[in-house]
């Protein structure tokens, strides 16, 4: 096992590359990536960081030379050999051969695109623009990079000995967690905290530490990279970025309306049935469930991803048995703000009801809450998210306006194609 405290004590050399591999991503970025190669192969999108947590200065504690450092790094990246052969032929959720032989001979050759880089006062502007299927790949580790630049912004000022007892104590957090997640029967959890990660190490580490502390109550990772190092399922199907994309594509009002329908009918079509679980709050849950055509009442299960977990689910198993559907049938996957409490309190809601899963996040691989003075090292809402499509601004409404984006123009005017009236604002953890 790593001595992870002894590997930031020795982050003093030029660079000490954050991101080693175009796999070390989540896995659904490839399966999304291999729809659009398919799908969308010219559509020209831009991708911006949105730091939503506004009182971490990014660009007072990391230096832009290091920022830039590492992001070429990454340019310089390409699969090896043993990547390709995981990617071309593992299988993936009971399936050979998920990435077709086309799409694998693209990603073989792939370089990340250049990237946009400003300091504007306390932020930093990085954007990515190009094809929609090349600059995707920008996202997790643009995301990875600073977040742990971060993290060593504040772990720099640290001694050898400083740093051993705050891994320790955040080892000991997360395995107090796994503890008290063991008294839950029935039990299915997975891995999704690729996005805002401590580091790599650390999430490798919690990997382990839920394998071992779980059993088979831990279902995998999303990270691809980890997932094929730990010899463990790689876990994921789609994001929101497939219908903001599709959306701001329409032509017209009608189009808009039909767009995240469009989306999850290539999905079908692109993944011959498989991977059939539905995110349906990218412009509100229950509109989405009411107006959804009958066939997609035939799907394994939902994410709920936004809002109260509580409403969406009874909105989803109410939908179910509209539709002739067994809601105990179907998998509802939680994976918003999660931790202890929330996983204890929704599996003795929904256990039974419906098939429980949950996709536990930054809370698993970036809980340093409390750890070092000024709460330096908390989890922040930091996110890259495609801002335009063709030209186009993109619109994400959700189950909560807080984490709605895009143009007020546009917002508004999707909330009256999609029938999305008032909403409960809720916190923003992470």
């Amino acid at each position: 096992m790593v001595d992870i405290a002894t590997r930031v004590w020795n982050h003093k050399w030029k660079i000490d590359p954050i991101v080693r591999s175009l796999i070390d991503t989540d896995f659904y970025k490839l399966l999304m990536c291999q729809s659009i190669f398919r799908n969308k192969p010219d559509t020209q999108v831009t991708f911006s960081l949105i730091n939503r947590s506004t009182h971490v200065p990014l660009a007072k504690l990391i230096d832009e030379g290091e920022l830039r450092e590492q992001l070429d790094h990454i340019r310089s990246l390409s699969l090896s050999r043993g990547e390709s052969t995981w990617l071309r032929g593992n299988t993936f959720y009971g399936k050979r051969q998920m990435f077709r032989p086309d799409f694998m001979e693209w990603f073989e050759g792939l370089r990340l695109p250049p990237y946009h880089l400003e300091r504007r006062g306390d932020q930093y502007e990085l954007t990515f623009e190009g094809k929609w299927h090349e600059v995707m790949l920008w996202e997790i580790p643009a995301l990875a990079v600073l977040m742990e630049l971060r993290g060593r912004s504040v772990l720099d000022g640290m001694g050898k000995f400083e740093l051993q007892v705050l891994y320790a104590r955040a080892m000991t957090r997360v395995w107090e967690k796994i503890e008290a997640l063991r008294e839950i029967e029935g039990l299915t959890i997975a891995d999704f905290g690729t996005r805002r990660r401590h580091s790599f190490l650390w999430q490798d580490w919690c990997v382990q530490a839920m394998r071992e502390g779980l059993g088979s109550a831990f279902t995998g990772t999303s990270n691809c990279k980890i997932a094929m190092h730990r010899e463990v399922e790689a876990i994921g199907t789609n994001a929101h970025e497939l219908p903001m994309v599709y959306a701001a594509l329409a032509e017209s009002d009608a189009e808009l309306a039909r767009a995240p329908y469009t989306v999850l009918s290539d999905w079908h079509d692109e993944h011959e049935g498989n991977l059939r679980i539905i995110l349906p709050d990218t412009y509100g849950t229950k509109g989405f469930l009411d107006n959804a055509p009958d066939w997609l009442a035939g799907w394994t299960g939902i994410r709920v991803d936004s809002g109260d977990p509580e409403t969406a689910a009874n909105v989803a198993i109410d939908w179910w048995k509209a539709r002739g559907e067994n809601p105990a049938e179907k998998r509802v996957i939680f994976s918003d703000g999660l931790d202890v409490a929330k996983i204890h309190e929704l599996h003795a809601k929904f256990a039974g009801r419906v098939k429980v899963s949950f996709g536990w996040g930054t809370l698993l691989t970036n809980d340093f809450r409390g750890l070092v003075p000024d709460d330096a090292l908390a989890p922040f809402s930091l996110v890259c998210k495609a801002v335009s499509a063709n030209g186009r601004p993109t619109v994400k409404l959700s189950d909560n306006p807080n984490k709605a984006m895009g143009p007020e123009a546009e917002i508004e005017r999707y909330k009256r194609v999609f029938g999305v009236g008032d909403q409960p604002a809720l916190e923003v953890v992470v």
